[in-house]
């Protein structure tokens, strides 16, 4: 698929149809966050699959609790975001600058995940509200860590959408603000 049709397809899914998703592709996913860049090659991500029906459960009370995400009840997949350590390199560079490239860095490798579902025929949605403290005890994550964002994975069961988008004119501007 050609990038562009790539980023045309690739939009927040909220309706999934209940056929599981294939390790391979989630795989494929994975990698492509993977080769995601990172400051100073930091990498600070883990990305923990959740395909377990009983613990999908769970995860859904944490992503719903909040009234947002309701269908996170019906998603065959779900992915936590971990935060991890950046290097000392990257962290000094943070200090310095007083810019969060780890949270930059993560954004980079969600889209990689997310734009490789979509060129494998799956649909996704980035969560960012949700209960982090039940998610990180559901799935053993220390409480060092932060889990900024769920992605859900899945077929999507809706069209795509029209984007709706500000003109290119209002987002953008050559050789000064």
């Amino acid at each position: 698929m050609e990038f562009e049709e790539l980023v045309k397809i690739r939009q927040s899914d909220r309706k999934y149809s209940p056929l599981p998703v294939e390790k391979e592709k989630l795989m494929k996913c994975l990698e492509a966050a993977r080769l995601s860049p990172s400051a100073c090659n930091s990498q600070p991500w883990k990305f923990v699959v959740v395909d377990s029906r009983q613990l999908l459960s769970q995860l859904a009370d944490a992503a719903c609790g909040t009234g947002m995400n309701k269908f996170a009840w019906q998603v065959p997949v779900i992915v936590a975001v971990v935060l991890e350590k950046m290097n000392v390199t990257a962290r000094i560079g943070s200090m310095l600058k007083g810019k969060d490239y780890s949270m930059m860095d993560l954004g980079m490798a969600v889209e990689h995940f997310c734009l490789q579902a979509a060129d494998l025929g799956l649909g996704t949605c980035i969560m960012g509200w949700f209960n982090e403290k039940k998610v990180a005890e559901l799935l053993g994550v220390p409480r060092s860590k932060r889990i900024p964002l769920l992605i859900s994975v899945g077929y999507p069961d809706a069209p795509t959408r029209q984007k709706v988008r500000k003109p290119l004119e209002e987002i953008s501007s050559w050789n000064k603000y």
